[in-house]
């Protein structure tokens, strides 16, 4: 005899008043469990969800929310489908390379499942606009990429009284656990600081092995239907780990801080994890693409003497790279350990893919003591777009 596990949690959602016979028969495989049947496939019915963002992590969890029969999902997503995130990003197509991800997720997911309705949100959340897109949801989730806006959906979620679903994925590795100040821990719980501001590389500066977003992507789904219907145990209080490489999972536990201040007030969330706005000092110390471009002209004519570094990982540098420049990762100028392969007595340049670490890089170089530093304004991503549009990117 099967025994039911119950979650400690009620069900988020109350049930739809029905199902309709193209209802019963798509879902069937739901209805006939008996920890979900017919009153938890209404509560799928009748759940709004809402999506930060149309990624790697996104774009499974959407596809996932769609066919579980979630009666609205939102989407919250500015950027455009470009051709390097097909290798992750399933719910994009060639096809739609330059469309908003948006609009390229809306009509993937209906074309899944017509029965749902999908509202978009093509906006960069902020602390501005977040408390009014998740005041109309019932539960968020958050795979997003940066510190700031996982900080962000953390605190909006918790000043609405919101639970929210979090995964995270770096090269082989990724996280998934589930938040509700309400309930027990939140994702301050888990990082109470965030991490020095260029120290966690992005997917798209670091990597990420492309099918560990289906898992993850599911894991986080998984947990929605949970918390939804109020079946089985949540993730609530843990965190599940899965490395790839071994194909092994493990698992975490995280507390409630019971000292910890509540959350009432939205913040600056760049300044938060320390992302310098404009102003800072070392900010002003950019040149522009063209600007390099000239500067490498005139130094290969011997006009001109400096250092070009670039900071990123080998793996980056194979595949596009700017003319003239020498590889030093930024990991190990950050640790101190390459400062000495930086000359001091000429002019210095670094650059990055996006300019994010080399400005972190430059920060570091004005505190060690070196003063004709610069660094590139867009990195190679506005290199390839203002001087060598042949070449790919990443």
């Amino acid at each position: 005899m099967a025994i039911q596990v119950r979650s400690a949690l009620p069900p988020l959602v109350e049930p739809a008043d029905s199902l309709t016979p193209e209802e019963l028969q798509r879902y069937s495989r739901h209805v006939i469990i008996p920890e979900i049947g017919n009153e938890g496939q209404r509560r799928l019915k009748n759940a709004k969800v809402l999506v930060v963002g149309a990624g790697g992590l996104g774009s499974p969890a959407l596809l996932y929310l769609a066919a579980a029969g979630v009666g609205t999902i939102g989407i919250v997503e500015d950027d455009a489908v470009e051709l390097s995130n097909l290798q992750r990003q399933v719910i994009h197509g060639v096809a739609d390379v330059g469309r908003p991800k948006a609009e390229s997720a809306r009509d993937a997911i209906l074309g899944l499942n017509p029965l749902v309705e999908v509202r978009l949100h093509e906006v960069y959340l902020d602390s501005g606009n977040a408390l009014q897109i998740f005041a109309d949801y019932d539960l968020i989730l958050d795979g997003t990429d940066n510190f700031a806006t996982r900080y962000l959906v953390n605190d909006a979620a918790a000043i609405l009284g919101k639970p929210y679903v979090w995964g995270s994925i770096f090269r082989f590795d990724g996280q998934v656990s589930v938040f509700w100040a309400e309930h027990g821990p939140t994702y301050r719980d888990l990082y109470p600081e965030a991490p020095p501001a260029g120290s966690v590389p992005s997917c798209g500066e670091g990597g990420v092995y492309g099918m560990l977003c289906a898992a993850i992507g599911a894991s986080m789904v998984t947990e929605a239907v949970k918390l939804i219907t109020g079946v089985g145990r949540t993730l609530l209080g843990r965190v599940q780990l899965y490395d790839a490489l071994t194909a092994t999972w493990r698992e975490l536990t995280v507390a409630k801080d019971p000292d910890a201040e509540p959350i009432t007030e939205l913040v600056d969330y760049e300044a938060f994890c320390g992302i310098a706005p404009a102003g800072t000092p070392g900010t002003d110390r950019t040149v522009s693409a063209a600007q390099l471009a000239t500067m490498l002209a005139a130094r290969e004519a011997g006009l001109r003497d400096f250092e070009l570094i670039d900071v990123r990982e080998p793996g980056e540098a194979s595949i596009v790279g700017i003319p003239g420049a020498r590889l030093i990762p930024q990991g190990r100028l950050l640790s101190g350990d390459a400062w000495s392969e930086v000359p001091r007595d000429r002019e210095v340049v670094f650059h990055c893919k996006s300019g994010a670490r080399s400005a972190a890089v430059l920060r570091a170089a004005l505190e060690a003591g070196y003063t004709d530093v610069r660094h590139l304004d867009g990195g190679v991503l506005a290199w390839v777009r203002d001087v060598e549009p042949a070449k790919p990117v990443y």
